[in-house]
């Protein structure tokens, strides 16, 4: 008889210090949403705090940043930081589905966001914003956030925002989609065995 897989909580903290940041994070693939995110940079922590909840990911982000040169140090080392705790949580990838896809709407804004864990980073952003800045965050950032996530989680990502007119809906669109892609990516299913690959590694 086959032995049935024990799944445990997956969980990764990781710190980095540069002359220009200081980041802690703390992160639990099989949490509940909780979150606590503080980075100096409000709309940040809102889309922080959002990505957890529509994860079902547990996340504590901290970081003092030289903010008073540009908030891109701090946005780009929180989203690195992120992405090797993404990927030291991952461990082995054992069982999990590899593949995930989301669509989200948020009013007249719709994003998608399509994952795949192989190992092998990319990213394809495909996303126009008509304001320079939602909140205290230069919509500009947006993209390398995602890029600096997705080269140290080591994934394929690709974003779209397919239509919509309010940058700040918009951007919300494309956090939620990413989390729930991501969500669906990291699901660990007996079914999927040891290593979803032909090659036996991811």
């Amino acid at each position: 008889m086959a032995t049935i897989p024990t799944f445990t909580p997956r969980s990764a903290s990781r710190h980095r210090t540069t002359g220009e940041t200081d980041v802690e994070v703390v992160l639990t693939l099989d949490g509940t949403g909780r979150s606590d995110c503080k980075t100096g940079i409000g709309f940040l922590d809102h889309m922080l705090a959002l990505w957890a909840r529509h994860g079902s990911f547990d996340l504590v982000v901290h970081c003092q940043g030289d903010r008073h040169v540009d908030e891109h140090h701090s946005v780009e080392d929180v989203a690195i930081t992120l992405g090797q705790a993404f990927t030291e949580a991952l461990g082995d990838k054992a069982y999990i589905a590899r593949y995930g896809m989301a669509y989200v709407p948020m009013d007249e804004a719709l994003a998608r966001a399509v994952v795949d864990l192989s190992g092998r980073f990319y990213l394809v952003f495909d996303a126009q914003f008509a304001r320079p800045t939602v909140g205290d965050l230069p919509t500009e950032l947006v993209r390398h956030f995602w890029y600096s996530f997705a080269e140290h989680a080591r994934c394929n990502l690709h974003i779209s925002v397919l239509y919509g007119e309010n940058t700040h809906h918009q951007v919300e669109a494309i956090f939620k989609a990413v989390a729930r892609a991501l969500r669906e990516a990291v699901a660990r299913d007996a079914r999927y065995g040891p290593v979803l690959s032909t090659k036996g590694v991811l």
